[in-house]
């Protein structure tokens, strides 16, 4: 366990470090005056088109037969593609060629996350998930609190901080595939492939698996609402709390370290306790009112202080979502023991699609529906939604 938050801290300080705070800054340095069209473009393109490939990268890893197991390859080339991407990131100098390194960046990520959100399926019982899912919480938590305070603070010197996080990354990567070894799976049975069935198999029935299809909608709705706003907190920093751009690199640095204590307390304490109880909905629900109350208090304050509070209500909400909702993902898989990662590679659009729809959203409220007060109100709405979503999911109290 504490193997997978150390590989998600790696993970997630270099996917946030870089979306967060390198590649707004190295968008308002190309062009300043279309930042935020142009960083929704770069976060919006290159998430659509890497969206499918989780799922897929799942599959396949179900089906792979090796004496170093079905997860280890997939996690080694995704990291090497990560690795390569981000460390190539700082000489590039237009949107297009952004994209094109983005894009790969995301292929990595997504080659690495979809068989390691699997090994929660494939090495632990499901009265033991919630606390699986509080070390992954940690790594997202950590990992967002490390990644902006580097990022933050070697911001001046983008070539640096890509070669810090394209190497970090790596090396922490193939530490754990060495660490916590896949088991071979020569002997495991597999069934004959035909693309009409491996296509197929990806139409998963709502109406035949409703709680999976209501955990989908769910964990879609709350990463939207919680991604409006983070995927822009960097330029609502600059635009709507008026910091200049190295205020706005230095305070998101602090603001990440100051999520991070109520992040983890709201991880490990839900993680712990749903497991003891039994119960995920009740703090996915508490979870969502935390959310939504920590994006009023900026629409009410748009002030630092104002930022502060926000960042400790969410940091809450999102640690407490996190814990309860990975447990609760595994346990509405329709085939846990032979597509445990192709499923939740598709439960995964839900978090990849809303992250890759929230620029677009994000854009187009900040522009031509109230500016980022109007975002606040957006994202509130919409996480109260999610957490209504929740209500009709059966088989996990």
């Amino acid at each position: 366990m504490p193997s997978i938050g150390i590989v998600n801290t790696a993970l997630i300080a270099t996917l946030l470090g870089v979306t967060v705070v390198l590649l707004p800054n190295q968008v308002a340095l190309i062009d300043d005056a279309n930042k935020v069209t142009n960083l929704a473009i770069v976060s919006s393109v290159t998430l659509l088109i890497t969206l499918l490939a989780q799922p897929i990268i799942g599959a396949f890893s179900d089906r792979t037969r090796s004496r170093f197991g079905r997860r280890a390859p997939w996690m080694f080339i995704g990291l090497l593609v990560m690795a390569m991407s981000t460390v190539s990131l700082g000489s590039v100098q237009t949107i297009a060629f952004l994209v094109g390194l983005v894009t790969l960046f995301q292929l990595g990520f997504a080659t690495i996350s979809a068989p390691l959100a699997a090994l929660t399926a494939d090495r632990y019982p499901p009265e033991r998930r919630g606390m699986v899912s509080a070390f992954i919480g940690f790594g997202l938590n950590v990992g967002y609190a490390v990644g902006v305070f580097i990022a933050g603070n070697l911001a001046a010197n983008v070539n640096l901080a890509y070669t810090i996080f394209g190497i970090g990354a790596f090396v922490v990567g193939f530490a754990f595939i060495l660490v916590a070894r896949d088991s071979s799976s020569l002997d495991m049975p597999v069934k004959k492939f035909r693309w009409t069935t491996f296509l197929l198999s990806f139409w998963i029935n709502p109406l035949k698996n409703p709680d999976f299809a209501w955990a989908f909608v769910a964990r879609f709705l709350f990463i939207l609402g919680y991604y409006v706003v983070f995927g822009y907190q960097f330029f609502i920093l600059i635009d709507y709390l008026a910091l200049d751009l190295e205020g706005a690199n230095s305070a998101i640095a602090v603001l990440g370290l100051v999520a991070l204590p109520p992040t983890l307390i709201g991880a490990y304490v839900t993680g712990w306790l749903s497991d003891r109880w039994h119960r995920r909905k009740p703090f996915l629900y508490a979870a969502c009112v935390a959310m939504a109350a920590g994006f009023m208090s900026q629409y009410i304050a748009p002030t630092m202080t104002g930022q502060v509070i926000m960042v400790i209500l969410t940091g809450i909400g999102f640690g407490m979502y996190l814990a309860s909702d990975t447990a609760l993902m595994t346990q509405v898989l329709p085939d846990i023991e032979g597509a445990a990662a192709k499923d939740l590679g598709i439960l995964n659009l839900a978090t990849g699609l809303p992250q890759a729809l929230s620029a677009i959203v994000a854009a187009t409220i900040i522009t031509s529906f109230g500016g980022y007060s109007g975002l606040f109100i957006f994202a509130t709405v919409i996480v109260i939604v999610g957490a209504i979503a929740v209500i009709p999911i059966r088989s996990v109290r």
